[in-house]
């Protein structure tokens, strides 16, 4: 059950400004179910301006007589973007230089918070994974042998990647590049220029990634020499299984990002002791170091998916107190991640799409709205509310509606990074992995076929 109002009144901009009490309040919907007006005052002197009419907004929750929710009331609107922000939030009203969403959903543009899109085959020949024996190690032999292919049109591949998640909605990633003696900043390089190429329609952070191990073939001198280069985060992989020292590894890491003022953001994949201890020194680690929290993160991390009910809750509130994050893709088969503990207990969840269509994984869609609807298969929400509270996932914890349905998203200033979708609301978008139609990012059209 969703309902829909279509607030289509005329009001001019003039009467918008004068309604001060209105603007103080924000982005609200009484029982009249009114779409109030924000508007942003202090954008007096923007030089770039756009519109985008029959934009359809979540506006609240609706509830049954026991209070439970059983719908998602929406409204449309007209969206003013200044200068790549959200300028004004308007009743839905004609204007002949709009962009028409036709009344697609507007939800918050999705956020690919792990991939790498610097190697990939996506926009080359067809080629699925080769086996590989010996785990992490063995596929770090294969990657030496492939590199150089790989390398020879890496930006052409990271420039069609870029296309394949715009076109799922993502207008971010947070992508890990190759660091290391087979290719040096080769990979950083070729990937550098694709973002360039990309950086009107695409946002991203880069994490140095010492793939073939910090020490198991010496790539320190080139990590340390990237660290001092326009990265976001220090990277790092199994340092038990891969490096053979844990807290050598875990050391250098931290320091190194302590020392050029980045993030931590590392694969741990080891899923034994030896990962409950990498997750226990990086935890103290932090403690030690409180400028790293909020910039700390566990890929994978798939100890976590070990562990049993009480030491999971022990560790659950320790990277909570650490404000350590943990991006996870979703695995499904064998480990099922505790993602509902997690936020259970406070800890940030992100999602990604890891490796699209490479000699590690022959599998990605680079939708991550996909993952947001596998994991609400793997949990069991299948209800309007929980389904609406799982997409935080594909957006990096935006949400158009709080928990409790108060309308939260989007509010004037926030980035005009939009994905619209034909979907009545978050949760049916969640349960059908919608069709994203448009794209906006930073108040442009970068996906879609509707023109000014």
């Amino acid at each position: 059950m969703n309902n829909t109002t279509n607030i289509g009144s005329e009001i001019s901009r003039k009467d918008f400004l004068k309604n001060t009490a209105v603007v103080a309040a924000g982005l609200t919907f009484g029982n009249a179910k009114a779409l109030a007006v924000q508007t942003d005052l202090l954008q007096k002197n923007s030089t770039v301006r756009s519109f985008i009419k029959n934009v359809r907004l979540e506006v609240g929750f609706v509830y049954d007589d026991d209070n439970e929710v059983i719908g998602t009331e929406t409204a449309l609107a007209l969206i003013e973007v200044t200068n790549g922000k959200v300028a004004g939030i308007y009743e839905n009203k004609p204007h002949a230089d709009a962009i028409d969403a036709k009344g697609y959903l507007m939800l918050p543009a999705f956020k690919d918070m792990h991939i790498h899109l610097d190697k990939t085959y996506y926009g080359d020949t067809w080629r699925a994974t080769r086996r590989r024996n010996g785990g992490v190690k063995g596929m770090i032999a294969l990657e030496q042998e492939e590199m150089s292919h790989i390398l020879e049109n890496s930006t052409y591949k990271a420039e069609r990647l870029i296309e394949l998640l715009q076109s799922k909605g993502s207008t971010f990633a947070r992508s890990h590049v190759n660091i290391e003696p087979t290719s040096k900043l080769r990979s950083l390089r070729n990937l550098e220029k694709a973002l360039a190429n990309k950086q009107k329609s695409f946002s991203s952070e880069l994490v140095a990634f010492p793939q073939h191990g910090v020490y198991y073939t010496d790539s320190m001198a080139l990590m340390k020499e990237v660290a001092q280069l326009d990265i976001d985060f220090i990277g790092g992989l199994d340092p038990q299984s891969v490096d053979g020292d844990m807290e050598r590894t875990m050391d250098f890491t931290v320091g190194l990002a302590l020392d050029s003022d980045k993030g931590i953001d590392i694969h741990l994949h080891e899923s034994g002791e030896s990962g409950l201890k990498t997750v226990q020194y990086l935890v103290n680690r932090v403690l030690e170091n409180p400028i790293l929290k909020g910039k700390t993160f566990l890929s994978h991390c798939f100890v976590l998916g070990k562990l049993e009910k009480n030491k999971l809750q022990e560790v659950a509130e320790s990277l909570a107190e650490a404000e350590i994050g943990i991006i996870s893709t979703v695995p499904f088969g064998g480990l099922v991640m505790p993602i509902p503990t997690l936020y259970q207990y406070g800890v940030s969840v992100f999602t990604g799409n890891d490796s699209i269509v490479d000699h590690w994984n022959t599998f990605g869609t680079g939708s991550v709205l996909e993952k947001a609807n596998l994991a609400a298969r793997l949990y069991g929400y299948n209800t309007e509310w929980e389904l609406s509270r799982i997409l935080r996932l594909a957006t990096a914890d935006v949400l158009p509606l709080t928990d409790k349905g108060e309308q939260q998203w989007p509010k004037v200033g926030d980035r005009a990074d939009f994905a619209f979708l034909d979907a009545s609301c978050s949760a049916e978008a969640v349960a059908r992995i919608s069709d994203v139609k448009l794209l906006v990012h930073q108040g442009n059209l970068v996906f879609g076929d509707e023109k000014t």
